[in-house]
């Protein structure tokens, strides 16, 4: 809402206020005055004075009294009816049936009414950073990972694809200067770890002229980026006026329900280049000087042979993604306000440290090992992890991992760094937000050329949903501590040249030395939900006929698997889908004894009465009548049974 004005005052401010509410102008659409609101206000009653109450002091109050102000210390004890002109804290005011307690950095004065008002003088403030303590390192954690849950918030509100607004297929986090991760919202693990490569490669590529006002968009498995249809919006925060040097970078991701490429949705499941894939962004300026260049836009989502199917929903979620990154400046700027910009910037290097310390307390309690975990399409991922326990360090080597190959299952680099940070902050018990400081003791093996570290064109559609699982696996394999969840994602996409939905389905947890899997979860590298019935039926000709537990999936053991899913939808008009999926051939492992979980399958059952089995990766017309059914794996077991 604006002030009332002449129109054209009316029109600049709601404009200033579109910039700083969502990260660009919208001078090129008209304004819509939806309601105006008209205040009456009239000289009102006075109201009668209170008598001040007066109590006497209580007896023998001890001049002063030892207590806890960030330190043991004498402090006055004052009593309320004794307080003079003005009281500079620490010290404590005290009534027959109260306390006051006045921090340091406030002052105290009694009102002829009887009243005490408190005024922040500022001084704590200016003070914050003087000290670290621990418990100003675990409020820091907090507020970082706040401005990335309001971020989140502000993108779920705003975007318009079933895909992000209903699945929460999306990740916000925040970015130290040299675009280190700092704090993220509880969303991807995939997007998270992954995305502080997106944000260097945008200061590798724009360096000195990085600005104000502007923001970068870009989706390119090579820097930083997971697979096409998960868009990155990177700005930089500037707390300065005139400041030649980002303080500060917030980023979103969001996997937009289509980006071009073979079939819609964008997730071809025999794609052999990137280029099947979807139109690719490397490094390109969304927004400049506050305005968004949608016409430049435009026609990038139009270029190559496959365009994107629906770019005014691409241009809205992008929009969505601007609306998040303003979020988290206006949050920023307001921390900065109230703690100073040395303080924030130098909590931001503690609370990266503080990880840091974390994932070496756990890494002195694991033990070495090795694992090899081979795909249905007969791929391998090698993983080796040493501990060097007097240098508190762990090596984790991907050396023997297959060669980058003529399929989609390729992971780009980033992906295979963002599951083993999400391994390592699962061995944490601490509460604190997944951070590049949990890189920190590690050292990560990559053979450049394989399948976790291809070079362009490579295909990377499955990469990031299906392999980033199998490296995970693989990790807590090595470790031995907990047995293979479904490790897939189970990606449907299905759609025409108007319509574009995908999801991902559930399946089983994994066992682990003292539990039993979960059922019917989505486990690791994925957090999204399944769109609601109601708003899947809505939106899209299908009907969801059956959804339940794939009882007696998981894997048995002292500790079973958890269950997976059985997901059956019957279409209602001609379109095309597609399948990628894993562990249809190989069956979710089992650690210590126990028993993998079942593997999963997937049909198309005819209107006319015929069956069509689905392999791992498939593509397939349906018309109306026919029925998809998917059965999700379930988890490896832990243990043997008793």
């Amino acid at each position: 809402s604006v002030p009332f004005a002449e129109l054209a005052q009316v029109r600049a401010r709601f404009h200033e206020e579109h910039l700083r509410r969502f990260g660009f102008a919208a001078q090129t659409l008209g304004v819509v005055i939806e309601a105006v609101r008209v205040e009456a206000r009239a000289r009102g009653i006075a109201a009668a004075a209170l008598e001040p109450v007066v109590a006497a002091p209580p007896a023998n109050l001890p001049a002063c009294v030892r207590a806890w102000f960030g330190g043991w210390r004498d402090v006055p004890l004052v009593p309320m009816v004794a307080l003079g002109a003005e009281l500079a804290g620490p010290a404590l005011i005290v009534e027959p049936h109260s306390t006051v307690v006045l921090e340091e950095g406030w002052r105290a004065r009694r009102l002829p009414g009887g009243e005490l008002l408190l005024t922040d003088t500022g001084a704590a403030h200016a003070a914050a950073g003087a000290a670290a303590t621990p418990a100003r390192v675990e409020i820091f954690n907090n507020l970082f990972m706040h401005v990335a849950e309001q971020m989140g918030e502000v993108l779920r509100a705003t975007a318009q694809s079933v895909n992000i607004r209903e699945r929460l297929d999306y990740s916000c986090a925040l970015f130290d200067a040299a675009g280190r991760l700092v704090a993220n919202a509880p969303h991807m693990p995939v997007h998270l770890g992954s995305m502080g490569a997106s944000v260097r490669a945008v200061i590798a590529t724009v360096g000195k002229a990085l600005a104000a006002g502007d923001s970068w968009l870009l989706n390119s498995p090579y820097h930083g980026g997971t697979h096409l249809p998960d868009m990155t919006v990177v700005t930089p925060v500037f707390m300065t006026a005139g400041g030649t040097q980002p303080d500060f970078f917030v980023a979103s991701r969001a996997h937009h329900a289509d980006i071009g490429g073979a079939t819609p949705g964008s997730m071809p499941p025999f794609s052999r280049t990137i280029a099947e894939e979807g139109v690719l962004f490397e490094c390109f300026r969304l927004v400049a000087g506050g305005a968004l260049r949608e016409r430049e836009l435009r026609l990038q989502l139009a270029a190559g042979p496959w365009p994107a199917r629906n770019p005014g929903q691409n241009l809205a979620d992008l929009r969505a993604q601007l609306a998040a990154n303003a979020r988290g400046i206006a949050e920023l700027e307001r921390a900065v306000r109230r703690h100073g910009l040395a303080t924030v910037s130098e909590y931001m290097r503690l609370v990266q440290e503080n990880a840091a310390r974390c994932v070496v307390r756990a890494i002195l309690g694991l033990r070495p090992g090795a694992f090899r975990y081979e795909l249905d399409d007969g791929s391998c991922v090698a993983v080796r992890i040493a501990i060097d326990r007097e240098r508190a360090r762990a090596c984790v080597d991907f050396t023997g991992t297959s060669p980058q190959g003529e399929h989609n299952f390729n992971a780009p680099r980033a992906v295979c760094t963002a599951a083993v940070l999400y391994v390592f902050r699962t061995l944490i018990a601490e509460a604190i937000p997944l951070n590049e400081g949990c890189l920190e003791p590690l050292d990560i093996v990559i053979p450049p050329g394989s399948m976790l570290d291809p070079a362009p064109p490579a295909a990377v559609a499955a990469g990031n949903v299906e392999t980033s699982q199998c490296v995970v696996d693989a990790l807590y394999g090595a470790l031995g501590v907990l047995a293979a969840s479904e490790g897939t994602m189970n990606n449907l996409t299905f759609g025409d040249a108007r319509l574009q939905y995908y999801e991902t389905i559930a399946g089983g947890a994994g066992a682990g030395a003292d539990f039993d899997g979960c059922d019917a979860v989505h486990t690791h590298m994925t957090n999204s939900r399944l769109t609601d019935p109601e708003i899947l039926e809505g939106a899209f000709p299908v009907l969801l006929r059956e959804f339940a537990i794939r009882r007696g999936s998981g894997g048995a053991g002292r500790h079973r698997g958890g269950d997976g899913i059985v997901r059956r939808l019957e279409f209602r008009a001609p379109l095309s889908g597609a399948l990628l999926a894993n562990h249809r051939r190989i069956a979710p492992f089992g650690l210590a004894g126990g028993q993998p979980g079942a593997c999963a399958a997937g049909e198309v059952r005819r209107a006319g009465g015929g069956i069509e089995p689905l392999g791992p990766t498939a593509r397939f017309a349906v018309g109306p009548g026919d029925e998809l059914t998917i059965l999700t794996p379930g988890g490896g077991g832990f243990g043997v049974a008793d």
